[in-house]
């Protein structure tokens, strides 16, 4: 599954080229990329034809682009759900379609001229879909837009978010900020960690909680910290739960760097360019490696249908 890096790299290279784009055309070649569409709201493309987008939105794993309205303010947005294998690529248009391409969207540029948008999807659980959005509990922007909201860079306290900026598509609501963000609250998720005897990484996963990491963040930012991943979430010590904050942060922002994770070709910005974060792994997929720390093979465990990927010395079970 694409993380909080993956989809951020998609999110700032399609910055530039939807903000303030007029959608002039809409091409649906699978149904199937529209489950999460809400039909009573309207048809899909007769929604989107013409509309305005105003902005590139990331919470967590969740993209989206608000719409404008003709009259003013916004009340919907373009969801686009990643799912497993979804991309979201910029193109020129008559270029040649993916053979996966299931959604295509025609812009029309105030600079950049005629562009096209494709949603490509390999096994079908992404989506793309027109929401209603809501005003978000704090009044602060709901995610990462423009590029002025670098990851892990404070917002301006002075500066007044527009309308859009504080809202948040009805299907992306429930989940909560990211350690990135700057409004998301250290002293609540150490509250979250206290109140819960699950194993931490069933925490970290918990998209509830603090959203945009997966199952290789997770992994990595456990090793870091040096805490097993089956630890009670309670049983942390203040001190503990700080580091693994800030392991997480660290973790993420340096997949940003890289580009993200990928394995295949699935994980791909919006040039079709894969990220080389997988070069700079210590835990996930290493197994029968020995720990760069220690010097202990590591080993992998089977968790929740998948994979714990951690050093039985540097990590133990406390």
């Amino acid at each position: 599954m694409p993380e909080l890096p993956e989809v951020e790299v998609v999110r700032a290279g399609l910055e530039p080229a939807v903000s303030g784009a007029t959608v002039t055309g809409v091409e649906v070649f699978d149904d199937r990329s529209l489950r999460r569409h809400d039909r009573s709201l309207g048809e899909f493309e007769a929604l989107l034809t013409g509309s305005r987008l105003l902005a590139a939105v990331r919470r967590g794993k969740f993209l989206w682009f608000p719409l404008a309205e003709r009259a003013g303010g916004s009340d919907r947005a373009l969801v686009a759900h990643l799912g497993m294998s979804g991309q979201v690529l910029l193109r020129t248009p008559g270029e040649t379609p993916e053979k996966l391409l299931r959604i295509r969207l025609a812009l029309e540029h105030p600079v950049h001229g005629e562009l096209a948008l494709h949603f490509v999807d390999q096994r079908i659980f992404g989506s793309m879909a027109v929401d209603t959005v809501l005003p978000t509990d704090d009044r602060r922007p709901a995610g990462y837009s423009g590029p002025g909201l670098a990851p892990g860079r404070p917002l301006d306290g002075e500066r007044v978010p527009a309308a859009w900026e504080a809202q948040i598509p009805s299907q992306v609501a429930h989940i909560g900020r990211d350690p990135l963000d700057p409004a998301f609250s250290a002293p609540e998720f150490y509250r979250s960690l206290a109140r819960t005897r699950s194993g931490i990484k069933r925490v970290l996963l918990d998209q509830q909680v603090a959203s945009g990491i997966g199952n290789i963040y997770a992994d990595e930012a456990l090793y870091e910290a040096r805490v097993h991943f089956d630890q009670p979430a309670s049983s942390l010590s203040t001190a503990t739960a700080r580091r693994l904050l800030a392991a997480v942060r660290a973790i993420l922002l340096r997949a940003l760097a890289e580009g993200g994770t990928s394995f295949d070709a699935q994980y791909v910005n919006v040039n079709g360019q894969s990220g080389y974060f997988s070069h700079s792994l210590n835990a996930y997929g290493q197994h029968g490696r020995p720990c760069p720390r220690c010097g202990t093979e590591l080993v992998r465990a089977r968790f929740m249908n998948r994979s714990s990927h951690y050093c039985p010395r540097c990590q133990r079970l406390r």
